[in-house]
């Protein structure tokens, strides 16, 4: 994989930073009110049980093991193509996961539910935290202890690997906000991701195919 096509899909995630920052700027703003007492920045406000809060709860879950992942391969291989792109994608989702929290705390709502992972998309009976693994393309515990104990190109495959589907993941979890969230912001922050992370999917996918490897089924 060339270093152009490895800088096009930081410069996506460096994008969905600039807009995520101007996004919390914007949520601030809003709900901040004038005092003028009518009652707007209180309906802008979502609830602890709406689709905004889920993914913002649920994405900050999602992206943190995705930093975790990525600084554990960053300090097991000498691959420069691979810590970069490890780099990227662990600074873009520590700051948004910054974003993702922060908003909650703007709007006054607990950064944890009750509820099982996904209920905001209907799927809360359908997702088990298997080994871990709390949401789709989430790595189990067993993964992850795994990845640790690799070095080289066999880290490298394994992170690959588990970050295609990690994205996969948090790509599905993104959309669903895209549809279902009401904070015009918040929505627009979930399609950057959709856009950045199927760009780095392209990228790992050709990472993968020149290591002879292939994602994980």
């Amino acid at each position: 994989m060339s270093r152009r096509a490895i800088g096009w899909a930081a410069g996506a995630a460096a994008a969905v930073l600039v807009a995520a920052g101007a996004v919390t700027y914007a949520v601030a703003d809003s709900g901040s009110g004038s005092g003028s007492g009518d009652g707007k920045a209180a309906q802008r406000t979502p609830s602890a049980d709406s689709a905004d809060a889920g993914f913002a709860r649920d994405m900050a879950v999602h992206h943190q093991q995705a930093v975790e992942m990525s600084y554990i391969v960053r300090d097991h291989t000498k691959n420069e193509d691979v810590r970069r792109l490890a780099y990227d994608i662990a600074q873009t989702q520590a700051n948004q996961r910054g974003m993702l929290l922060g908003w909650l705390d703007l709007w006054g709502l607990p950064k944890v539910s009750a509820d099982p992972p996904m209920t905001w998309m209907g799927m809360g009976d359908m997702v088990t935290a298997e080994d871990g693994s709390l949401m789709p393309g989430m790595a189990t515990n067993t993964q992850m202890k795994k990845l640790a104990t690799l070095n080289g190109k066999q880290a490298e495959i394994f992170y690959l690997q588990l970050m295609t589907n990690h994205h996969k993941g948090g790509i599905h979890m993104a959309e669903g906000c895209v549809a279902k969230c009401t904070v015009g912001v918040e929505k627009r922050l979930a399609q950057g991701m959709v856009d950045a992370q199927q760009s780095e999917l392209q990228v790992m996918a050709g990472m993968l195919k020149e290591r002879g490897a292939e994602p994980l089924s």
